[in-house]
């Protein structure tokens, strides 16, 4: 979702420019943008349907959208114990805290509707054959059985024949199948982090020619991003990195990031190696950064759109975390998944239990506990 630029909340942002010239300067003298930030308030990426010509909210209707919201998540539901579904049931707001309303409808500014632009014919062709294999293994399964919204454009049948097959492209969802880790999510397989980022912190450091972010994401999925700034060329087209290539510039008070050669094994909400991204971080006054970046790939999009978030100056002091992703380390859950699988196979072959491939184990069945009324889709 999208608010024009004539928004209040775009206004106040871009009425303070004047006041950038006051920033503070690194003893280099380059901006200082230094510091932890984040975005303190909940804004969705796209306008809701519902709200098509509203760029904003009243302090009335944030607080009712914070009252439904919070719902969601104090949820009390159980169902089978030992489900997958009944785990999920227990995450409420004690293990996921909700931030509060924002005042915009989104943080998408261009196109003016605030809308994600349409995907191109190419993507949609991609996005059905990957929905048609997902969908292929979960077949066998009780999702199906009872129509449930997961199996939404597949049917009820035996194992598919497709059960051994490779997706069309490089998986980054959860599929109904644990042959190996390439068939868990991302986020199983502790490499969630995506740019652009548009939660969670992030901390600045600057040095003489370069700028470091620590994004910190997930449980332990945090990333540190190096963009060396004042010249040098891409990287040659043939090297390709998972968050693509960073460039910087100062322009005035403004750090300007092109960004390019991302891998297809990248995937930010189905672009992969044509993405491009134009970043531009602007120290707004002491205790503020504007965040813009122009996202672009004329093999997903019909055209080019654009996200502005204001970010606020975190304490230090009460911030203190080791900055060390430690997810992998960690990580038991998916070697259990794995060996749980092979488990489950050797049981079904000696005759001792269902066959595997008929266990809904892609389906997020955290997400059941209703929608979030701020939620941009449809």
């Amino acid at each position: 979702a999208a608010v024009a630029a004539q928004t209040p909340a775009v206004k106040a942002t871009a009425g303070t420019a004047a006041k950038a010239a006051t920033v503070a300067k690194t003893p280099w003298g380059e901006p200082d943008l230094q510091g932890i930030w984040t975005d303190d308030f909940q804004t969705p990426l796209q306008r809701a349907p519902r709200y098509a010509d509203k760029e904003s909210f009243t302090d009335e209707e944030r607080a009712e959208l914070d009252r439904q919201r919070a719902a969601i998540l104090r949820r009390d539901q159980r169902v089978t114990q030992g489900s997958e579904r009944d785990v999920a049931g227990a995450y409420n707001a004690v293990f996921q805290s909700i931030k509060h309303t924002g005042r915009r409808t989104s943080l998408i500014v261009d196109p003016p509707d605030g809308r994600i632009p349409p995907v191109t014919p190419e993507t949609k062709k991609r996005n059905d054959q990957n929905r048609e294999f997902r969908l292929a293994l979960l077949q066998p399964t009780e999702t199906c059985k009872k129509n449930e919204a997961a199996c939404a454009g597949g049917k009820y049948g035996p194992v598919s024949p497709r059960v051994a097959e490779l997706p069309p492209t490089y998986n980054t969802g959860r599929l109904n199948r644990a042959d190996g880790p390439e068939d868990r999510s991302m986020q199983e397989r502790c490499m969630a982090a995506v740019l652009p980022d548009f939660g969670g912190y992030r901390r600045i450091v600057q040095s003489p020619g370069s700028v470091s972010i620590f994004y910190d994401v997930g449980q332990g999925q945090g990333w540190q991003r190096i963009i060396p700034v004042g010249g040098g060329a891409h990287l040659p087209q043939s090297i390709r990195q998972r968050f693509g290539d960073s460039r910087g510039r100062w322009e005035g008070n403004t750090l300007v990031v092109d960004v390019t050669n991302f891998s297809p094994k990248s995937d930010f909400m189905g672009a992969r190696q044509n993405l491009h991204l134009v970043e531009r971080w602007t120290r707004v006054n002491a205790s503020t950064i504007e965040y813009a970046v122009t996202i672009e790939d004329p093999t997903t999009w019909t055209k080019p759109w654009t996200v502005k978030q204001e970010m606020t100056s975190q304490s230090e002091q009460a911030n203190r975390i080791y900055y060390e992703p430690r997810c992998h380390e960690g990580n038991y859950g998916l070697p259990g998944m794995l060996a749980g699988r092979r488990a489950e196979e050797a049981a079904f072959a000696e005759g001792r239990g269902p066959d595997p491939a008929t266990k809904d184990t892609a389906t997020d069945f955290g997400n059941e506990g209703g929608v979030d009324a701020l939620a941009g889709g449809g």
